[in-house]
């Protein structure tokens, strides 16, 4: 009796279209419920191929996670006909498309282009090198259609899917072309003028130089040793930021730059900017307790804690967008596989 319920439970959910709906929505903990408590779901051929064009079409990456770790019989999705639905899936753009985990339209760039290398990545070496063709659903439902080749459908075709897929997020292009040249452009002006502070203080040391020999003053105390090296890291770490950021700004803004390329000179720019700022006050820190240590002796907590305010405030406002650049660029939830039996 448990046997026909199960097996009226697994029917319903196979032809209800239940699961599906789920899917489209992203409600990942009903699906996975499912698949956990019904993994021979994953055995039925359509089903499946019905399951990832939903997952890949709502852009849900822990679905997508999801059923590939279920789907331990690749081959049933591997056909043909089912890869051009996916890629056909991938291509298409609308603004539902846009995750709720990811904040901007440089982000989303970056998100859409992993989606299309991943399913393009999961297609067959042979299919992988022929060009992919947006086939007319006419053309799509001819019976004579399916007898054809691979080398023939791609002369009856219409455009590759990368010219597609470029052409419906040409807006969104614009858009996060935009923010990157804002972005950088307010970087690299505080990047100058941390290079302007720091370049004037080898000049304008603490204490004065001597008048006889020209050397500073205070050479041969450690915390002078500490100013200078912090005040040289300084004007070196601004003056990469500010390299990165310029490249940043003189860059063509091709769609496929937001990939790898623009996003991981932003986190350089990013990370020496941080750095400079660090070395910078730990440098101003080090001129007051050299200046004050004859006369105010209790100086050096207050100094401490006055130097550290502006970094943490800096890291706080900066470091969710540093750590986001940073995942989606070097490790994206995408090309990671999902662990689902402990």
């Amino acid at each position: 009796m448990q046997k026909e319920e199960t097996s009226k439970v697994r029917n319903f959910l196979l032809t209800s279209g239940i699961v599906l709906e789920a899917a489209s929505r992203g409600i990942f903990e009903f699906v996975k419920l499912c698949l956990e408590i019904f993994p021979e779901l994953m055995w039925e051929k359509n089903f499946t191929k019905k399951l990832i064009k939903e997952v890949v079409k709502g852009r849900h990456v822990e679905l997508f996670r999801l059923v590939n770790a279920h789907n331990t019989t690749p081959y049933l999705t591997d056909d043909k006909w089912t890869r051009c639905d996916l890629m056909k899936a991938v291509v298409e753009w609308s603004p539902e498309c846009a995750s709720a985990d990811v904040s901007g339209a440089a982000f989303l760039t970056q998100r859409e282009l992993q989606w299309f290398k991943v399913v393009e990545d999961g297609s067959d070496p042979f299919f992988k090198s022929l060009k992919f063709k947006v086939l007319k659903e006419e053309d799509r439902s001819d019976p004579s259609f399916k007898s054809l080749k691979l080398e023939e459908t791609k002369e009856r075709g219409g455009k590759t899917y990368w010219e597609v897929f470029v052409e419906q997020r040409q807006d969104l292009l614009k858009e996060a072309g935009q923010w990157m040249k804002d972005t950088s452009s307010s970087c690299s002006l505080v990047a100058t003028l941390i290079i302007t502070v720091a370049f004037t203080a080898a000049f304008t040391v603490p204490g004065g130089n001597d008048s006889n020999k020209g050397i500073p003053i205070f050479l041969q105390k450690g915390k002078f040793i500490v100013f200078a090296v912090a005040y040289a890291l300084a004007l070196f770490s601004s003056v990469t930021a500010t390299l990165m950021f310029l490249a940043i700004l003189t860059s063509r803004y091709a769609i496929e730059d937001f990939l790898h390329s623009l996003p991981s000179k932003m986190i350089l720019g990013l990370t020496f900017l941080f750095l400079s700022l660090a070395f910078m006050l730990v440098a101003f820190g080090s001129a007051l307790v050299i200046v004050l240590h004859g006369r105010l002796k209790w100086v050096y907590i207050p100094i401490t804690l006055l130097t550290a305010f502006p970094v943490i405030v800096f890291a706080i406002l900066q470091l969710p967008l540093y750590i986001e650049m940073v995942k989606s660029t070097y490790w994206p939830p995408l090309y990671r596989p999902m662990k689902i039996w402990k």
